[in-house]
């Protein structure tokens, strides 16, 4: 009986175990799989059953910050949503896309044999490759490496440039890269642990598109991936129009607030976090409102 490390939650592992049998979909969900372990997305599905999120919603957080994804999470449960502490490729660049998940384990010779065995059935290579080849525009490559930089390097320049054709965004591993020469004129958003001259060796590519820990976050697949200066969140779909409509609030909020400020007619406790007097009150209300309506 193989083992299977803590980043696999319960239900993953009866999934593998029930899986093991079906010769396409090892360590992989399938489309109806996906589709049940994220039951509450509103939205369209890719082709292989990743939620969705539109483009439009995607958009809007171009304008947004951490902080003002946590607030949405962290009100509703989801606390374990972040990863920071990363190596950024271009800090001034957000990441934003649709979670494609690939997850590898320390290399074992008898479990490798036969996921090798497995992905040679189907014309592949059980490899970094294999994952990378799957990617679609919108998404965000999105690997544990459990941290390991000597042979941990996920990508060098040549499959960095791929992942950015491919996808137009990026990617975060929690593993290495290498030719970090070669990939920083990449304009992409990418995240990782290290950088190492050495290729991906004593590694094993163990599922694609399931449930993956990254850090001290839970990743699915289809979850939009935010990345900013500060880090990087994972964000169910069923929650994104909250965090919209909450993140449009909070910019009209400070816009008040620093344009009352600038007046230099009050003292910061008079206008933040919010207005004390009643008719600054009533102004501040008609602002949002109008506000609201005009981004409507």
């Amino acid at each position: 009986m193989i083992c299977f490390p803590k980043t696999m939650s319960r239900f993953l592992f009866a999934f593998l175990a029930a899986s093991a049998l079906l010769p396409a979909q090892i360590f992989q969900f399938s489309r109806e799989q996906l589709i049940e372990f994220t039951p509450k997305n509103p939205y369209e599905r890719s082709a292989d059953g990743r939620p969705k999120v539109p483009d439009a919603l995607l958009k809007k957080f171009d304008a947004m910050s951490a902080e003002e994804v946590w607030t949405i999470l962290d009100r509703l449960g989801y606390k374990n949503q972040y990863e920071g502490h990363w190596h950024i490729l271009h800090p001034e660049k957000k990441l934003i896309g649709r979670a494609f998940t690939a997850q590898f384990m320390p290399m074992r010779a008898d479990v490798n044999d036969v996921v090798e065995a497995k992905a040679n059935k189907e014309g592949h290579r059980n490899s970094n490759q294999r994952a990378i080849d799957m990617l679609q525009e919108g998404d965000v490559m999105v690997a544990d490496l459990f941290g390991k930089e000597e042979n941990g390097t996920f990508v060098g320049d040549n499959l960095a440039t791929y992942i950015y054709q491919a996808t137009k965004t990026g990617m975060v591993i929690d593993g290495a890269i290498r030719d970090l020469e070669g990939i920083f004129p990449i304009p992409m958003g990418a995240y990782f642990r290290g950088v190492h001259p050495t290729p991906i060796g004593q590694v094993m590519l163990t599922g694609v598109n399931i449930p993956i820990r990254i850090g001290n976050a839970t990743v699915m697949p289809g979850d939009v991936v935010f990345g900013d200066r500060e880090g990087v969140y994972f964000v169910p779909p069923h929650l994104v129009e909250q965090i919209v409509k909450n993140a449009d609030e909070l910019h009209i909020h400070d816009e008040w607030t620093q344009m009352m400020i600038k007046t230099g007619k009050y003292k910061s406790s008079e206008i933040y976090p919010s207005p004390r007097d009643p008719e600054l009150k009533r102004q501040y209300e008609e602002f949002k409102k109008k506000k609201m309506a005009e981004m409507k």
